[in-house]
Parts: structure tokens; sequence; C-alpha cells
């Protein structure tokens, strides 16, 4: 909401104000440890990169390949949560049963035609949008937290990302969860500061 974005935003420049930017990813490694890889609510996909976030936050960051295979499983996990299926299934359903009405087939048939392709489809396109995601920013993103380059974190689109985190969680908590990933990065920040 705008009066919780406006005191957000105020605590921030605060909080930057006094301080300056944090060197690093060390506030973003906190930030992934204690709040955003905690909301996801995965323990079996989570630990080891919670793990390595935790590591990587006390200044010693893990080399690349060692990154590299526990981002994957997860961002493959956090982008398939985070595919808006049911907005797929209604247009693929729509489309579908309009077709079919188009070329023939009765009410009831064009029906179930509509939801046999729209099943179908918005699995597929589930599974591909969150490989498609997985294979661009695993590796991008492993060589920005072995590296603890912000600019190379910066590059792997760090609001897109928050977005599919928003979504991933709003769909394990039933609501989404953006102010607590916003107090999160706060409390991250402060954190991360000398």
């Amino acid at each position: 909401p705008p009066a919780a974005a406006d005191t957000w935003a105020n605590r921030l420049h605060g909080l930057l104000g006094t301080a300056g930017v944090p060197a690093g990813l060390g506030a973003v490694h906190i930030w992934q440890a204690d709040t955003v890889l905690p909301l996801l609510a995965w323990p079996a996909d989570t630990a080891v990169a919670a793990d390595l976030h935790r590591a990587a936050a006390r200044g010693a960051p893990a080399g690349r390949d060692t990154w590299r295979p526990v981002l994957g499983p997860l961002l493959l996990r956090l982008h398939d949560a985070a595919y808006g299926r049911a907005s797929a299934y209604a247009e693929g359903h729509a489309g579908a049963r309009d077709y079919a009405l188009a070329n023939g087939y009765a009410v009831a048939e064009a029906d179930a035609y509509g939801h046999e392709y729209a099943r179908l489809s918005t699995e597929a396109n589930a599974r591909a949008f969150a490989e498609a995601h997985a294979e661009a920013l695993g590796p991008a993103l492993a060589a920005a937290y072995a590296a603890d380059d912000a600019e190379a974190y910066a590059a792997t689109f760090p609001e897109a990302h928050l977005k599919a985190v928003v979504r991933a969680t709003a769909a394990v908590h039933e609501t989404p969860q953006a102010q607590l990933l916003a107090d999160g990065l706060l409390t991250a920040l402060g954190a991360a500061r000398p």
C-alpha cells in the first residue's frame, strides 16, 4: 500500500543516508538467508543455499562451481511456483474451446477439449518457463555470488527475480509476502553496514 511504501522508502533513505550503500553483496546474502529462503518454506531445497549465503555474508563466498548445482534446483522450483498457472490455464482453455467451437465441436466437446489443452499446455509452459529462467539465472548468479560482484549481480535482473519470489511466496503462503521481503531487506542492509 502507498502509505507502507512511503514509510519503507523513508526508512531505506535514512538507513543509506547514515552509512551509505554497503560494499559487495553482504546485504543480499543476509537477506536471502534470513528472509527470502525461509519465506519460500522449502527446507530441503533451501538449506544448502542458506548456508552458502551465510558464509558469503561472513566474507567467505563459495566458488562458482559450488553455487551452480545449489542454485539450479532452487531456481527451477522458484520459477515453477511463480508461474501464473491460473491465468495461463484460463487463457489456454478459452482459446482452445473457441477453436473447437469454430471447427464444429459441440459445446460439451469443445469445453472438454479446452480443458485438456489447457492442462497440457499450462504444465508444459510452466516447465519451460522454470527451465529457461534457471538456465539463464543460475550461472549468472553463481558468478556474481562467487566474485562478490554487485555489478554482476545487478546484471541478473534482481527486480525480475524479486517478482518471482513475491509470486512464489504468495503461492506458498496464499498471500503476497512483499512487506516481509521489504522489511527483511532493510534489516539485511542494517546488518551489512561496517
